[in-house]
């Protein structure tokens, strides 16, 4: 097989250089102009690659909010990590930690989150995600024995609101916080959300 002397022979481990292409993609075209050739192209492979790998932008993209989920887990993870013991305080931090993620990796965010070009039933998908919800059920009944489904349903549906409106930018006077007073003012309205 001869080499494309304007791709250059990719060595190491091309998923994850196709994955890190991926997100870039997402993060500069969007969703809707998401394409495998485009891909290609940053990762500098030949047009097929990634078709190779993962089938279709489809595949590709779930593949990519498969890991999105797993990084996203593992901000929440640090985060309570530095927390202590005190299960608030873990909670506080996880909170703390996805708004951070959704931030620093809006496009990511909203793929994980909100995109329908994504294999909901794909089981790396499937356990990657159930994974994430099981901890935040597991954080919130920490805290409280009297916790139910709604509690977790509260708690979820703060910080993703938090984190959602701070991707598009719509809490401007927050954002333009230093980061300390940031967390502090978030942390104040975090709080009323748990149990």
């Amino acid at each position: 097989m001869t080499q494309d002397p304007e791709r250059p022979y990719h060595h190491g481990d091309l998923r994850a250089s196709l994955l890190a292409a991926a997100e870039a993609e997402l993060a500069d075209r969007g969703v809707e102009a998401f394409s495998l050739r485009q891909v290609a192209k940053r990762a500098g492979v030949s047009h097929a690659a990634p078709a190779h790998h993962f089938g279709d932008a489809g595949g590709l993209l779930t593949a990519l909010a498969t890991e999105g989920y797993r990084a996203f887990q593992q901000a929440l993870d640090d985060g309570m990590a530095q927390a202590g013991d005190d299960p608030r305080e873990r909670q506080m931090a996880a909170g703390l930690g996805y708004i951070r993620f959704a931030t620093a990796r809006p496009a990511l965010f909203r793929l994980i989150f909100g995109s329908d070009r994504i294999n909901f039933a794909d089981p790396d998908l499937v356990a990657a995600s159930s994974h994430a919800y099981s901890r935040l059920k597991e954080g919130v009944f920490a805290i409280s024995a009297d916790a139910g489904p709604a509690d977790v349903v509260a708690v979820w549906a703060m910080v993703h609101g938090l984190a959602d409106l701070m991707v598009g930018s719509r809490l401007r006077g927050l954002q333009d916080l230093p980061q300390g007073q940031r967390d502090a003012a978030l942390r104040h309205i975090l709080t009323r959300s748990l149990p």
